[in-house]
């Protein structure tokens, strides 16, 4: 009688195959596992790495290309693209000015410094006021049972699929009725109303991560929803909530339809600005291609600062164990 050869134990990884009793025989992988291990080999493949590298230098050149314009003197742009300014770095021939972001922020046809700040107005309020309620929510779905929470909750989960586009006219009519229309309340309370059924939904599943004995624990020595939630949960969704902050703070600054819709004159964030200049200035490359990228900076500081906060805000809660 022969007897088949164990593999030997360096074949499966440790944290895969940990002991079960004899040191020298690893534990029998499961077909999710071996499938797995195989995504994980393919996707740290050299040619995996070649084909991300290629795809983020093209998504880059766009961006590359808008920065060096926005620095170029009218006459050249209307002369020769972009991408000669690099030829022109190594002849001296190159020029480059800031009279385009000072005519596209303090000039007299464009001045986007106002709408800058309009921006900054518009957005904070709208990440906060989804978080705070949000919060409340989901800490009420996750650890408070009543009767009909599972159908809410699937409620206002099936809300993300409601088109934005059919809830505009509404709530203008309702914005209307209520005299607030064209105040900053209108962008406020509809980006609110958008963002809270996927807020709702993450910082849920976040929350039905943390183990329920530290709830239990709290409960045991007297705390009540309050306390429970303010000292003991909210310290652990701060990771939570920085990643959906960020979220929000990239969909509502980069947003041009609900700022179109509900502002007005005086209310009107960055990016309603630089598209009227597209249409009012399409000649005026210079001016726009500043007013585009500044329009752009700020998400994309936020972006790269943290955008650790940003990735684990996609997959909050969708991950268990």
């Amino acid at each position: 009688m022969t007897t088949t050869p164990l593999p030997p134990t360096g074949a499966v990884p440790e944290e895969l195959a940990p002991d079960t009793g004899n040191p020298e025989r690893p534990r029998r992988l499961s077909r999710l596992e071996k499938r797995a291990i195989a995504t994980k080999g393919r996707l740290t493949s050299p040619w995996a790495s070649l084909i991300a590298i290629v795809i983020a230098v093209l998504w880059t050149i766009p961006s590359i290309g808008l920065l060096v314009t926005s620095f170029r003197p009218a006459l050249d742009i209307r002369r020769s693209g972009w991408w000669t300014v690099f030829g022109g770095l190594f002849s001296g021939d190159a020029e480059f000015t800031l009279d385009n972001y000072d005519q596209a922020l303090f000039g007299s046809g464009a001045n986007l410094s106002t709408f800058f700040v309009n921006s900054f107005v518009i957005t904070i309020p709208a990440v906060i006021i989804p978080i705070t309620i949000a919060l409340l929510a989901a800490y009420a779905f996750a650890w408070i049972d009543f009767r009909g929470r599972e159908f809410l909750f699937v409620a206002v989960f099936a809300l993300q699929i409601v088109p934005l586009q059919v809830t505009l006219v509404p709530l203008l009519r309702d914005y209307v009725n209520l005299g607030i229309n064209g105040t900053f309340w209108t962008v406020w309370l509809s980006h609110s109303i958008f963002a809270l059924p996927l807020a709702i939904f993450l910082l849920h599943n976040f929350m039905k991560d943390i183990p329920s004995s530290l709830v239990e624990a709290a409960r045991v020595d007297g705390a009540g929803h309050v306390k429970i939630f303010m000292r003991v949960l909210l310290p652990l969704l701060v990771p939570a909530i920085a990643s959906f902050g960020i979220f929000q703070f990239l969909w509502v600054w980069n947003d041009l339809l609900v700022g179109l819709t509900f502002t007005s004159t005086g209310s009107r964030p960055l990016t309603v600005a630089v598209a009227e200049m597209a249409g009012s200035r399409g000649g005026e490359w210079h001016v726009l291609t500043a007013g585009a990228f500044i329009s752009m900076i700020v998400p994309l500081v936020v972006f790269l600062a943290l955008q650790r906060y940003f990735v684990r805000g996609l997959l909050a809660g969708s991950v268990k164990g």
